[in-house]
């Protein structure tokens, strides 16, 4: 040991002079005295050196909310995991009579998402991001918030009638198999460019395209476990490019962009070239008049836009898909009142999708379907209580909760006619929901309770029923 401490004393010697010869502050020299001596303490026994110096390099380096780097550039790993428990009241016969409901009904545990995601900044003006979600291959798990074929379960594509028939039906065949379709794999695939023109950002790549509110919303941060029935074909990926602005504080906002616009109605977008030269142009806009008030709270509204053209001429030489306009409408408000009623919330949405399905899709069994107009809304609301003027005198196990509630309608229950362009008879879901959420660590740890009364529309002249089909599902999910 003497000898150590010999050697580390030659060493300080030759370091003083080096570091003064080198011009080295004064602050810098004390601080690689003080070094030094810590280490010289180490070496005498005072505490293990490499035990002490490995937890320290742990503890600066990764420790919480650290951002992973790369060689280049500055590189953010986030992530989503969610689990859920599902349980579905019990009707073998499907909404159509004489159709089974015996292949989503069963109760089960589900991977709803598992999500990876990288953000690198390469460059102060350029940011790439990359999310992937292993959990989207499947297509075997019901739809909710009914298992009707509510709406797009982002790991399914919408299966309108999803147990129509026992025998090769593509919900069916899936529940048999477990078949998938791994093209949903990848989610978010874009390059941002930002910070060169004021007030403006650019997007180029695959992301979602900024319509409505919830179908926008991050996953993490949903206030339901799963979207309202309009809102999930919103949340669909697709390829282009999109401008954002923004002014007054972030209280006005536009988005405008060009996205593929592959496929017909709620068919998956996502990682797949396009199959006609035109392209769908969305255009958004979002006012908050009111924000983050103290006493009046935070008010925004938004209306979204989307135009394009699918199909490609008739014909075995072509897709043999009639062209159609397509339209996508979303509007929406939300209110966030302050002062005493502070921690309480409301929001409404509205939507139009305006399509046409492919020839002989699922159960519609027309050769040319004519194109359809399909309109969905949902009003919602929710009181968290860690948010509430009473939030400091609550139980510390009280004070996580918040209380949510939704009613959600949708003409998502189509029958189509026979024959040349055949006309789309739609029928509506009423769904009710009523939730708990419980915020362990705010959104990157929660679990999240609904409860869904599901009503079908009947109509004897068509030979449709009420499913016996109200669900409850349980979420828990870690996100970072």
């Amino acid at each position: 040991m003497v000898r150590i401490s010999g050697l580390l004393l030659a060493g300080w010697v030759v370091c003083s002079s080096l570091v003064w010869a080198e011009g080295v502050s004064q602050a810098e020299y004390d601080k690689l005295k003080k070094e030094v001596e810590e280490l010289r303490l180490r070496l005498d026994g005072a505490q293990p050196v490499a035990a002490s110096r490995t937890q320290e390099l742990v503890d600066n380096r990764y420790g919480p909310n650290e951002t992973a780097t790369s060689v280049s550039g500055k590189l953010t790993i986030g992530g989503l995991l969610q689990v859920w428990y599902y349980g579905i009241e019990n009707d073998n016969r499907g909404y159509a009579i004489g159709s089974s409901n015996e292949v989503v009904d069963n109760d089960g545990f589900a991977v709803r998402r598992a999500e990876v995601r990288f953000t690198m900044d390469i460059h102060e003006n350029v940011r790439a991001v990359l999310s992937l979600d292993a959990a989207r291959e499947a297509t075997s798990f019901p739809t909710f918030p009914t298992n009707l074929g509510s709406g797009v379960w982002g790991d399914s594509a919408v299966s309108w009638e999803s147990g129509y028939a026992n025998d090769g039906n593509p919900r069916s065949a899936a529940v048999r198999s477990g078949s998938g379709d791994a093209n949903r794999l990848l989610q978010d695939a874009y390059i941002q460019v930002h910070g060169i023109l004021p007030h403006h950002e650019g997007f180029t790549g695959q992301m979602r395209r900024r319509l409505g509110y919830e179908g926008t919303q991050d996953d993490k941060a949903l206030d339901f476990v799963e979207r309202a029935m309009i809102a999930q074909p919103a949340s669909l990926r697709d390829l282009g490019g999109m401008v954002h602005g923004t002014w007054w504080e972030d209280r006005f906002q536009y988005w405008v962009g060009g996205f593929n616009g592959a496929g017909t109605a709620f068919q998956q977008r996502q990682n797949r070239g396009d199959d006609n030269d035109e392209k769908d142009l969305v255009a958004t806009v979002q006012l908050r008049p009111l924000w983050k008030d103290e006493t009046w709270g935070s008010l925004e509204l938004g209306y979204s836009g989307l135009y394009g053209f699918a199909g490609e001429g008739q014909g075995l030489e072509s897709l043999d898909r009639r062209g159609t306009r397509r339209t996508l409408q979303y509007a929406y408000l939300l209110y966030r009142p302050g002062g005493p009623v502070q921690g309480w919330w409301m929001r409404g949405e509205w939507g139009e999708i305006r399509d046409r399905f492919a020839p002989t899709t699922g159960s519609l069994t027309s050769g040319d379907p004519s194109a359809f107009r399909v309109q969905g809304w949902y009003v919602a609301t929710g009181y968290k209580l860690a948010d509430s003027i009473w939030a400091d005198g609550l139980n510390a196990w009280l004070k996580p909760v918040e209380f949510v509630f939704r009613y959600d309608v949708m003409q998502n229950l189509l029958r189509p006619g026979v024959g040349e362009l055949s006309e789309v008879d739609r029928f509506k879901t009423q769904v009710v929901t009523a939730g708990i959420n419980y915020f362990i660590k705010g959104h990157n740890a929660k679990l999240q309770f609904n409860y869904n009364w599901v009503l079908e529309e009947e109509n004897s002249a068509r030979d449709l029923r009420e499913v016996a089909n109200d669900n409850f599902v349980l979420n828990f999910q870690v996100g970072w």
